[in-house]
């Protein structure tokens, strides 16, 4: 039998959850995520240009999911171990990276962009997907996927391999990192959550990334990858809006913000702006912000306002933060349509 590994020492506090593993159809449909196939994945590293980063492999989904400053910029499809050589889960660190790699194992078979999470022989890197577990136990990527991903990580980047044995909102993640980014303890989820939270002195220093999630109802920000400030948002009748990113600019306008008209507006750059769609949400963000159908805590915008600089990045999405364990039926004779959020682009396996 294979014996799982052991984790490092601080990492000794992970809850492990005798919970049932949801179906890789429960999420609720406000998630949307695209129906990937074989090789193919998300990049959207724009949405989160700096910060640590998680990464979290589910296995009932088979996919991976990237997250870096606390919001998620990748999903990719994968293939772990097949059965006899299950893909043991846990929460690991990345201990070598290695561009051109060949197993010492497995009759030199070459495993490029090999970021190895056990010393006995799991790591990910890219490899053939058949769209099912096909590897001798690694996490097998999409080659692409794995360079980007391989450029983005570091020595001690955390990686959860997350099956049964973790809450739900860990194998089923949303747009929400579902982990602490340097523990790989999971988090709660932020949904329904009416507290007001403002602590800056977690992380005093670091990127500052916003996330505005319509759907739940919420308003985290993350400093340095740690949330330090959460709120709830009103969000009544908004019209589709996709996911929306947003870098701030230098300087001010000379007219007052919307949020706080006593303080000048803020000047922000639409990272989607080559696009017609993301253009005509960003106009329908700003007019539900004037209307109030969108409407945030004026004493938490207050804070929020004067801790911003230069290069803070808000990504407002309709994708929900954190999954619920419950999947919402529409009733068809009412006529509801839930809208589908602007999507990334799907990156095609190489040929």
């Amino acid at each position: 039998m294979r014996q799982l590994p052991p984790v490092f020492p601080r990492l000794l506090r992970v809850l492990v959850f005798a919970l049932a593993v949801m179906a890789c159809g429960a999420l609720t449909a406000a998630t949307a995520l695209p129906d990937l196939k074989p090789g193919q994945f998300t990049w959207a590293p724009e949405i989160a240009p700096s910060g640590p980063v998680t990464v979290v492999v589910s296995l009932p989904e088979q996919r991976a999911y990237v997250y870096r400053n606390g919001v998620r910029i990748g999903v990719s499809t994968v293939s772990s171990g097949r059965p006899g050589f299950d893909t043991p889960s846990g929460v690991y660190t990345i201990l070598q990276k290695r561009r051109e790699h060949y197993s010492n194992l497995y009759d030199n078979a070459p495993m490029p962009f090999m970021q190895r999470l056990t010393w006995g022989g799991v790591a990910l890197h890219a490899g053939a997907l058949p769209g099912y577990p096909a590897s001798h136990g690694c996490v097998r990527l999409p080659r692409a996927f794995a360079e980007k991903l391989f450029d983005v990580t570091s020595a001690g980047t955390v990686v959860v391999v997350a099956s049964g044995a973790f809450p739900p909102t860990v194998v089923t993640p949303g747009f929400f990192t579902p982990v602490d980014p340097a523990t790989g303890i999971a988090r709660g989820s932020v949904a329904g959550s009416e507290a007001v939270e403002w602590f800056p002195e977690r992380s005093p220093q670091g990127p500052l990334t916003v996330l505005l999630g319509t759907t739940d109802r919420a308003l985290v920000v993350f400093r340095n990858g740690i949330e330090i400030g959460r709120a709830p948002v009103t969000a009544e009748g908004l019209p589709p809006l996709g996911t929306l990113a947003f870098v701030l600019l230098a300087g001010t306008k000379p007219e007052p913000s919307i949020v706080l008209p006593d303080q000048p507006a803020l000047r922000w750059l639409l990272l989607q702006a080559g696009t017609s769609t993301a253009a005509a949400s960003a106009d329908a963000l700003r007019e539900a912000l004037r209307s109030g159908q969108l409407v945030i805590p004026t004493a938490f915008a207050r804070q929020l306002y004067e801790l911003m600089q230069p290069g803070t990045t808000v990504v407002v999405t309709d994708e929900v933060l954190v999954p619920s364990d419950r999947i919402d039926v529409l009733d068809s004779e009412e006529g509801a349509v839930l809208p589908a959020p602007m999507p990334m682009p799907i990156a095609e396996p190489a040929e």
